[in-house]
């Protein structure tokens, strides 16, 4: 229970005890969360009718409370004399958390500018390839001004401290070993900081992008400070590096357009007329949600000795889409060739060059009787063929018989 001699010194100078100064604390944070509460209501109702300021009024909203009581406190704790136990502590560490605090309110404005960007230009359109373009530019430069602002935040925080600052003027002293170490230590960081910043420039790939990575399908569907997130066709996710995108080549199906042309492989005997099949593809395709109407096409592209290959093109307006119409096709291709055309689907052909006989020089039984022709009209009649040896000369069992009549 404090007495009166306390409180009126409290009163006449009440940032000289911790009781006064507390109460004063306590009074600066309610007057500065008013103060924020009165202005964010303010702010908000001017900025309602324009959608992008409300995204940035909503990302700021609690940094910019925590700055503000913070920069409260500090106002009353400087002005308590250096007399007051553990003041000078106290000091240091609201300095630290006002250096965090503005480094968050850093880093969530610029994730706000981000997203206003981002939600200006929608992707639920019929043509986004600007839409995305200017979605991948927007995360991947606002992630790389975050990176920024915290390492000049940690930077700041670590500056208040005298042993560190005069353990960089010590590393200043030897800045040529301390620059190769750092240098090398920090490559993998400093280099995909670097392509972040060539992919948001350039634009190799883009959110959404359809790209082949080493014989993986997908779509762009993250791209961050230090990689690149790639959803697969079957729901797998390819966690690539941002500098592996700079350093290798890959396919992008979506560079320039989203348009692309498929192809439908088939193989079908020597035999089989190509008008119908011609026919039958534009019937397809016209009934076909898939095709964009540019190309559909059938074409003769190689032939091997058992059957010739066709090759069908077939266009749409996406990748996904172009992958429906190529199933559609060969279904409805190869269902059109079994009910019209059984015949001229590919088999295996084989001839037979000469007949197999007996023991007894009869032709065996499984051997068709409209093919069984004299064996010496298909032998070459040399010691070589085992075939002539059985037409008209004597065979292995019956040369010692012969040979003992003879004699």
């Amino acid at each position: 229970m404090p007495t009166l001699d306390e409180l009126s010194r409290m009163a006449e100078a009440p940032l000289h005890t911790w009781l006064g100064a507390l109460v004063v604390s306590v009074i600066a944070m309610v007057l500065a969360v008013g103060i924020h509460r009165i202005g964010a209501r303010i702010v908000t109702r001017v900025a309602r009718p324009y959608p992008l300021t409300s995204v940035m009024l909503r990302y700021i909203d609690k940094p910019s409370l925590c700055v503000l009581v913070i920069l409260a406190l500090e106002a009353v704790w400087w002005e308590a004399p250096d007399t007051l136990t553990f003041i000078t502590p106290l000091r240091d560490a609201v300095a630290i958390t006002l250096i965090g605090a503005i480094t968050w309110l850093s880093v969530r404005s610029a994730a706000a500018i981000g997203e206003a960007i981002i939600q200006a230009h929608p992707l639920d359109t019929a043509d986004n390839l600007q839409a995305r373009r200017i979605h991948t530019q927007a995360r991947v430069l606002a992630r790389s001004v975050m990176f920024v602002i915290v390492i000049v935040g940690v930077g700041g925080a670590l500056m208040t401290f005298p042993n560190v600052r005069q353990i960089g003027a010590s590393l200043l002293a030897s800045a040529g070993v301390a620059g190769l170490v750092a240098g090398i230590a920090a490559r993998p960081v400093l280099g995909n900081l670097i392509a972040g910043l060539q992919i948001a420039l350039s634009q190799p790939i883009r959110l959404d992008d359809v790209v082949v990575i080493q014989g993986e399908w997908g779509r762009i569907e993250e791209i961050t400070g230090t990689y690149v997130s790639v959803r697969l066709w079957d729901q797998r996710r390819l966690i690539v590096p941002l500098q592996w995108f700079i350093e290798n080549p890959f396919s992008n199906w979506t560079r320039s357009s989203s348009q692309i042309i498929g192809t439908v492989f088939l193989y079908v005997d020597y035999h089989m007329p190509l008008a119908p099949l011609r026919e039958e593809l534009a019937r397809i395709v016209e009934d076909a949600p898939e095709w964009d109407r540019r190309v559909q096409v059938l074409q003769v592209t190689d032939g091997t000795e058992r059957s010739m290959q066709l090759r069908a093109l077939v266009s749409s307006l996406d990748s996904g889409l172009n992958w429906d119409l190529r199933c559609r096709v060969r279904e409805g291709l190869l269902d059109f060739i079994q009910q019209h055309y059984p015949q001229y689907l590919p088999r295996a052909r084989a001839e037979v060059s000469a007949e197999l006989e007996t023991g007894n020089g009869e032709p065996l039984d499984w051997v068709p009787r409209s093919t069984q022709t004299p064996a010496g009209s298909t032998a070459a009649h040399t010691e070589a063929d085992p075939v002539a040896s059985r037409a008209g000369r004597p065979s292995a069992a019956d040369a010692p018989r012969q040979v003992k009549e003879k004699v």
